[in-house]
């Protein structure tokens, strides 16, 4: 009865219930990943988003929680060429070092140039402030092959399985 009366104390004060909070609507949890719905991604832990002709591409938060604390980012030109699957820079961490593949192909636009003092972004902020590179699509068909939220969750879950 103590057990039961401290385990009850303590979840008031940490505001802890029995009910769980609903996950936003935009995204899908998985364990501590979020994977936002709207984007694609690919096998290898990269996505990609469309906007106005442009695609904005960057590593999940998935395969970041696996690498750790990123600590250095090596990334392309603007103008540099990017082939889809292929690789276009590299993503250091404390764990390893890890090539960093491109989902479509085409022109790279823009360089996220924070990410040169804040590799770190990658970790705290993988869809937003941590996205890697803008590229204008040479064939923006190519993102149609790729996985959506629910299918990328799935291969997740069957490759941390192994």
């Amino acid at each position: 009865m103590a057990l039961r009366l401290w385990a009850s104390s303590a979840a008031n004060a940490l505001k802890l219930s029995g009910a769980r909070a609903a996950a936003p609507a935009f995204s899908i949890s998985r364990f501590f990943s979020t994977v936002p719905d709207g984007l694609k991604y690919t096998t290898s832990h990269e996505w990609v988003k469309h906007e106005d002709g442009v695609a904005t591409v960057g590593i999940t938060d998935h395969a970041q929680e696996h690498l750790g604390e990123v600590v250095f980012v090596e990334l392309p030109e603007a103008g540099a060429e990017v082939s889809a699957g292929g690789s276009f820079g590299n993503v250091e961490s404390v764990k390893a070092t890890s090539d960093v593949n491109s989902p479509i192909s085409g022109e790279v636009v823009e360089v996220n140039s924070k990410l040169t003092e804040k590799p770190d972004l990658i970790n705290s902020n993988p869809y937003e402030d941590g996205w890697m590179i803008k590229v204008k699509p040479s064939n923006p068909g190519e993102a149609d092959g790729l996985l959506d939220a629910a299918k990328y969750t799935k291969h997740c879950e069957e490759e941390d399985a192994h």
